[in-house]
């Protein structure tokens, strides 16, 4: 207090009193009252030094202590009266402690100024509070692993690009979510620790005079270790700064579960059904169940971004040591653990209750197309490149008639196509090169002058008729490298060693570099050669049991049907 006992702590170097707009500028107590606790508590650790390096007499430490606990318990019942020139709660606490201890509770401010006070508040809160995000973080973390064990084997696409992938389990994918929470954990445990250093001692930067002790301070409040350079421990807010990151981090992760919520919730997904009370309706549109808790969570991420890259912004230009602007630090901070534990609080309570549709899942990640890495690893497997960028060969894949794989009359049986063989098909082993042949003015013949290779593998038992000729058993003409178009994405149902087998048709392109005129990335071509884009590759077929036919080896996959691939030159 001043001389005259009103006004602000540093009202005794000026003569009037402050303007009323001043006054509402810079007063910081509407927010910072909720460090009263902590200021109460930094206020008691300071007394027991003064006590103990003997500026204060057992009967003044006892006096204000007593003092210290009164406020303590009047803040705690919210029965606290303000007065008009409380400026700060630092400000509110020193003028109640006066006003019950009497003389004594001047005292309560020696070695010590707001600089190191309000620097130490903030530690001191953020500790606590950074600690019960970690714990909501924690107790996102424990839904996500039932949910998980609750998943057992359930599947559902994989997306990237959010085109639907490779299928995974549902447990795996809930389990990517947990691995990100659990950085976020470990950036708590690392920013709690940076910021576990008492500040006070400092004073307003050049410490004190007095013969004070900030080591038994900081003991007192359980810190680590003390400061050791007085400027920067008033000027220090690396330690906000760090916390409002791993809080925007967080809340990004949030977000992208929330983002998922939105979608698997939909009516296009149908993965996921909200229970009703993690759910909204709609005003006007009664058939509405909004994931608004999803879709707050994600778009107050941008808030939590903001509040970051805001206080950045003012540190960025303050010189050593103090500046008004870091008043500017708090308001930041309580929003972002505000908003971040009430996020997960809410997300937590909706994936424990929210019912997750796995036959729907089951149905999506039932796609054909999913098997194309497995096919892929396949054949590098045996031999293939996997991806090359030289004019040799290598392997990419495509799908072209997709529309057709869940027509029902895709469904043809094998037997419709027996096995032939002429003189015309031959079978190369796998993964030998020869030259393609072809009549003049052909591909095969510009390729072959141009000196090109095609890699082929034996394909499966079976065999294909195209225009009355006999095509060879791995249900292409290698001759002129075409597959009988009525085959692409049809399923061939046949018996072959006493198993019945059901066989899909898909394309697959051999990707040669630009050299090859064949190739979707030629750069030219010869004059009277027309333009290729896809060339075949390979014909092998994959099951969940094992593989027949030429192939000697083969993955597994979920899928039941055997998918059998082949290739064609594409006009």
């Amino acid at each position: 207090m001043n001389p005259e006992g009103t006004g602000p702590l540093w009202q005794g170097r000026l003569g009037d009193g402050p303007a009323e707009e001043l006054w509402e500028f810079t007063a910081s107590l509407p927010f910072d009252i909720r460090l009263a606790a902590d200021d109460v508590q930094g206020s008691l650790a300071h007394v027991q030094m003064l006590g103990e390096v003997g500026l204060l007499d057992s009967e003044e430490r006892e006096s204000i202590e007593s003092a210290l606990r009164e406020v303590a318990r009047e803040l705690a019942a919210e029965v606290f009266v303000f007065a008009p020139t409380d400026e700060d709660i630092h400000t509110a606490v020193e003028r109640r402690v006066t006003e019950i201890a009497g003389p004594a509770g001047a005292k309560l401010h020696t070695g010590r100024s707001r600089n190191d006070q309000v620097a130490l508040d903030l530690r001191l809160y953020l500790r606590r509070e950074g600690r019960r995000v970690a714990e909501a973080v924690h107790a996102l973390q424990e839904v996500l692993v039932r949910r998980a064990e609750e998943a057992g084997d359930a599947a559902l696409p994989g997306y990237t690009h959010l085109q639907r992938a490779q299928p995974v389990l549902l447990a795996h994918h809930l389990l990517a979510h947990f691995w990100a929470l659990a950085r976020d954990v470990d950036r708590w445990r690392d920013a709690l620790a940076r910021a576990d250093v008492s500040p006070l001692g400092a004073g307003a930067l050049a410490g004190s005079s007095l013969p004070i002790d900030p080591v038994i301070s900081a003991e007192a409040l359980g810190f680590s270790s003390t400061f050791d350079n007085s400027l920067d421990a008033v000027s220090d807010r690396d330690f906000v700064a760090e916390a409002l990151f791993v809080l925007a981090l967080t809340q990004v992760h949030l977000s992208r579960l929330g983002e998922e919520i939105v979608l698997w919730s939909s009516e296009e997904f149908g993965f996921l059904h909200l229970a009703d009370e993690h759910a909204t309706g709609s005003s006007m549109l009664p058939q509405k169940k909004n994931p608004d808790t999803a879709e707050l969570t994600r778009g107050r991420t941008g808030r939590l971004i903001g509040n970051l890259t805001g206080l950045l912004a003012t540190l960025k230009g303050l010189p050593l040591a103090y500046n008004r602007d870091l008043q500017d630090d708090k308001e930041p901070l309580f929003d972002s653990l505000d908003s971040c534990r009430l996020a997960l609080k809410a997300l937590t309570g909706l994936l424990d209750t929210a019912a997750f549709d796995t036959a729907r899942m089951a149905a999506a990640a039932d796609d054909e197309m999913a098997v194309a890495t497995d096919l892929a690893e396949y054949l590098v497997g045996r031999g293939f490149p996997f991806v090359r960028r030289t004019p040799s060969s290598g392997i990419s894949y495509v799908g072209r008639s997709r529309r057709m794989w869940r027509s029902p009359s895709s469904q043809v049986p094998m037997s419709d196509y027996p096995a032939r063989r002429s003189s015309s098909a031959r079978a190369p082993e796998s993964g030998v090169a020869r030259p393609r042949r072809g009549g003049a003015g052909s591909r095969g013949e510009a390729t072959r002058r141009r000196g090109g290779t095609t890699r082929v593998t034996a394909g499966v038992a079976g065999g294909v008729t195209r225009r009355g000729r006999p095509l060879a058993v791995s249900f292409y003409d290698r001759d002129s490298l075409e597959v009988a178009p009525e085959l692409l994405n049809k399923v061939l149902e046949s018996t072959i060693g006493g198993v019945e087998v059901r066989v899909r048709v898909v394309e697959v392109e051999a990707y040669r570099g630009s050299h090859d005129p064949a190739s979707h990335a030629y750069r030219g071509r010869p004059h009277g050669t027309p333009r290729c884009s896809g060339r075949p590759a390979a014909s092998t077929s994959i099951s969940r049991t094992g593989c027949t036919g030429a192939p000697t080896s083969c993955v597994t996959h979920p899928a039941p049907d055997m998918l059998f691939s082949c290739g064609r030159r594409l006009r």
